[in-house]
This record gives structure tokens, C-alpha cells and sequence, in this order.
């Protein structure tokens, strides 16, 4: 008998957020609702975070992704997805990454996670192996500058979709839904 692996969902929060922060709630319900299950798990002390940590986190939610998970990644959480999936050796493939203001360069305006970011990731082999690749950025990011952003696209062999006036995508910037990562997913 062959087993059939239904599609799921995880949503990656980033630095000083929580899985019931900004958007991530609203997102993982409407995925629900088309009949993906979705995990937001909580990355450790994410206001002081340890790049050791959250990895083992990601180890743990992710494992060896196949082509039925969707993986979704707001700011460091994106780092810390993108460095978990470049360490796996073995065959592995997502059947979608999204990542939400996404770098792999330290971040002027926020030195204090130097030490977490430190060179980044290689990133080769990830495109390939993303059945879909979404990569969005705000015009108007004050925490992550968009060249940064533009960045990685450019690194992942994609452009980046401008999403207007978002900001970080945090709440503060009024951003509680995210409509852009939804269609990206279904």
C-alpha cells in the first residue's frame, strides 16, 4: 500500500516575534481553511536568539522536507530555513518557499545580530530543489534595507515581488493579513 503524504504548511517567525505575531496567525488559519495543515512553531528567545537554537528548531519542524511541504519564512526566520536546508545532505525538495523580507547580510541597523547572521549561507542547490520560489520585500522596509532583499533574490536566481507600504511586515506597519504569501501558497 502507498502512502499518500498530504501537503503541509510551516511558518517561520523572525527576530522578537512569536507565532502570534503579525501575520502568521491569519496565514496559518486560511491555509487550514484550503485544507493545508500549518505549524508556527515558537524559535527560542527570540528576542536574544541563538543561531545553534533556532537551527535545531528548524531540524526539528522541517526534518527532510519532500515535495508535499510548503515552507514559509519572515526576516531571520529565513536565514535560519535557508541555512537549515543548505546543511541537509541527502535528496530533499519543498513543494514551496516563501520568504517575507528575507537577507543573508548583517543588517546595518541591527548589529546586535551580527553574530547570528555571520556570513550568511550558500545558498547553492536551494533554487532548484524549490518546486515554487516566492520572495517578497516592501518598498518602504526600515529594518531590512530592500537591496538586501533584492539581494537574496538575486543569490536564489529570482526577483523579488514589491509588496507597497508594508513596511517589515510587521503589525505596527499594519500589516495583520498577507494575501501575497497566500497566493503564493494556493
Amino acid at each position: 500500500m502507498t502512502s499518500v503524504r498530504t501537503t503541509q504548511a510551516v511558518i517561520f517567525h523572525g527576530y522578537g516575534a512569536t507565532p502570534a505575531d503579525h501575520w502568521f496567525g491569519w496565514l496559518a488559519e486560511q491555509l487550514e481553511h484550503a485544507g493545508v495543515p500549518t505549524r508556527v512553531p515558537a524559535l527560542p528567545e527570540s528576542t536574544s536568539p541563538s543561531p545553534d537554537r533556532w537551527a535545531a528548531t528548524a531540524a526539528e519542524e522541517l526534518g527532510i522536507p519532500g515535495r508535499d511541504t510548503i515552507v514559509v519564512a519572515h526576516s531571520l526566520g529565513c536565514l535560519t530555513v535557508l541555512r537549515h536546508l543548505a546543511s541537509l545532505t541527502g535528496p530533499w525538495e519543498v513543494g514551496g518557499l516563501v520568504l517575507v523580507s528575507g537577507f543573508v547580510d548583517p543588517l546595518p541597523g541591527l548589529p546586535e545580530l551580527d553574530d547570528f547572521i555571520g556570513d550568511g549561507v550558500d545558498l547553492s542547490g536551494i533554487r532548484e530543489r524549490a518546486g515554487s520560489l516566492t520572495i517578497l520585500r516592501s518598498d518602504d522596509d526600515d529594518h531590512v534595507p530592500v537591496d538586501l532583499t533584492d539581494r537574496l533574490s538575486g543569490l536564489l536566481g529570482t526577483s523579488a515581488q514589491v509588496v507597497p507600504g508594508a513596511g517589515h511586515f510587521l503589525a505596527t506597519d499594519g500589516v495583520t493579513t498577507l494575501p501575497h504569501a497566500l497566493d503564493a501558497i494556493v
